[in-house]
């Protein structure tokens, strides 16, 4: 009698274990960017807020530095199911949908406060656009402002005439078209070694990426013109998030919420210890001369004005409303 007591309480505990395993919920959240990297600490950190809100329910794993996929396949992954979620680059897809890269226009919004008007402008459309991909948006932060990176000196955008330029948006691609430069694509895990191997010689990107691809190995100047804040987004698969129970959606959007005010504060912080970091390794940190400013503020111009005749009136909108 006891031993048969014994083996109904063992299997009963065998099956609540088995009920517990297959009640949980994994997911996969693939990015392209270190793990050190302010957003994917970020990502971190909201993934543990899940599993607390949770009690271990919906358990997300970050994987880092393109290990899953690589940038420009993480919003396809999510997309067809094969990754739940996903971290993207917004302007990296402004070739598929204009509206993707309004965040990348040259001096349209160059500093966090106009950054975070814009966002307010497009986040509409963006929820929208994606809805009809059958994904969502579940928070999005900005990188620190743009500013170019070199081996030389530049006065002017004529000192960018031939220079092997690293392009990682058709925005980066197109003002190395404006100024006479080399575009290279090189996506941010291989940076380093297209520095290293002269592949690349300057390109247009945040004092934060410049510390994790270590820039001042390989560049001496960094030309802070602050020219855009483009945005990484965290997406999710529609029909995965639909699949949860509503408790585990409110835990995941109330963690997407926190990650989102956390992430805008820490980019106003790596903005700047990051520009502190690269001083204190030997680069040459100035603000740009007048003529470049005036250069660059030319291919701003041209670059939105095609922009707008190319993203129609849903770019229109946008403008509009980030400019009211």
């Amino acid at each position: 009698m006891q031993r048969r007591a014994l083996h109904l309480s063992l299997l009963a505990g065998l099956l609540a274990v088995s009920s517990f395993v297959s009640a949980q919920t994994k997911w996969d959240l693939p990015a392209a960017y270190p793990a050190t990297n302010f957003h994917s600490v970020n990502m971190t950190q909201f993934a543990a807020d899940v599993d607390k809100a949770t009690a271990g329910k919906l358990k997300i794993t970050v994987h880092a530095n393109a290990s899953l996929f690589k940038a420009p396949e993480i919003k396809r992954a999510v997309q067809g199911g094969q990754a739940q979620l996903g971290e993207i680059l917004l302007v990296n897809f402004q070739n598929e949908w204009q509206p993707f890269g309004v965040d990348g226009l040259p001096f349209l919004a160059d500093s966090y406060d106009e950054s975070m008007k814009l966002y307010k402008a497009q986040k509409p459309l963006l929820e929208k656009k994606l809805a009809e991909q059958g994904m969502m948006l579940l928070y999005s932060v900005a990188w620190p402002p743009q500013g170019i990176f070199s081996k030389k000196p530049i006065n002017s955008a004529a000192d960018l005439k031939g220079i092997k330029w690293r392009a990682y948006s058709p925005t980066t691609a197109k003002i190395a078209e404006l100024v006479g430069a080399q575009p290279v694509t090189v996506q941010a895990a291989e940076f380093s070694q297209a520095l290293a191997t002269g592949v690349v010689e300057s390109t247009m990107t945040s004092g934060a990426t410049g510390v994790d691809s270590k820039l001042y190995e390989h560049l001496k100047y960094y030309y802070d013109v602050q020219a855009w804040l483009p945005k990484n987004a965290v997406i999710a698969n529609k029909k995965a998030f639909d699949a949860l129970d509503k408790a585990t959606q409110d835990a995941l959007l109330k963690a997407a919420a926190d990650a989102e005010a956390r992430g805008w504060a820490e980019s106003r912080k790596v903005n700047t210890t990051t520009l502190e970091t690269l001083k204190a390794n030997g680069m040459t940190i100035a603000p740009p001369s007048a003529q470049l400013k005036a250069d660059m503020k030319k291919v701003g111009d041209t670059i939105m004005k095609e922009w707008l005749e190319k993203s129609g009136a849903e770019g229109k909108a946008i403008v509009d409303a980030f400019k009211r």
